[in-house]
């Protein structure tokens, strides 16, 4: 089988981890981007000495490590500020990812890439598919309160941070129900890989298609262009 590196994005609180979880289940190595982004920031890195050019050197802590409060409050100020944080990190979380991806393509025909900012990356740029996990406003809004243990407001305005479902819709080459249950989550994802692993989806396509199994999206993994099941 040919090796296979699929981008793992989409909205906050639509069940990602669930379809994480899945993977590995199925033997996929996973490359988690904040686990990554952590990795090229530690302690005395080039990539945090950069940061420290333009947010200031006391965002480097006395032991050589980054004050991620205070370089956060620094760098979510302004949009400005917020490129330049892009623009340091994102290339530097790609090289990583990419020596990750020639370690992990040794072990597993799969490679996960779970990363919530994919297309601000450029990640999708080296993903051979991209799936995104998609659920309606409610059920997020619901669990990121849950989760987080922040109010209703806070929660909205991670959301409205987003791109909306047409970006991810447009962007991606499957969709996955997230609103569903965890079980029929990790069969959504399944079906893909399965697909994926007998070569039907082994052609980038550039047009999702939709494992959806509510009235609203009655299509499943197998439909190419939006097309409804019968």
């Amino acid at each position: 089988m040919k090796k296979i590196f699929i981008g793992l994005t989409g909205q906050t609180g639509a069940g990602k981890s669930t379809v994480c979880e899945m993977a590995k289940e199925l033997s996929c190595r996973v490359i988690n981007a904040d686990k990554v982004a952590r990795e090229v920031m530690g302690k005395n890195s080039e990539c945090l000495k950069r940061l420290a050019e333009f947010f200031g050197s006391d965002i480097i802590l006395s032991d050589g490590g980054c004050n991620r409060k205070l370089l956060a409050k620094r760098a979510f100020s302004s949009r400005e500020n917020t490129d330049i944080l892009n623009s340091i990190t994102h290339p530097a979380i790609i090289a990583r990812v990419r020596e990750y991806i020639d370690i992990y393509s040794k072990e597993s025909d799969i490679i996960i890439f779970d990363a919530p900012q994919l297309f601000e990356s450029g990640g999708d740029k080296i993903c051979d598919k991209i799936i995104a996990v998609l659920a309606p406003i409610e059920v997020r809004l619901e669990r990121i309160m849950n989760r987080d243990g922040i109010s209703k407001e806070d929660a909205l305005l991670r959301i409205n941070a987003q791109y909306g479902e047409d970006f991810f819709k447009s962007k991606s080459d499957y969709i996955i129900d997230g609103s569903q249950t965890v079980e029929q989550v990790k069969n959504q994802f399944k079906k893909i890989i399965l697909s994926l692993s007998e070569g039907s989806g082994s052609e980038k396509t550039g047009q999702s298609r939709n494992i959806y199994g509510n009235s609203d999206y009655n299509t499943c993994g197998t439909c190419v262009d939006n097309q409804k099941c019968q």
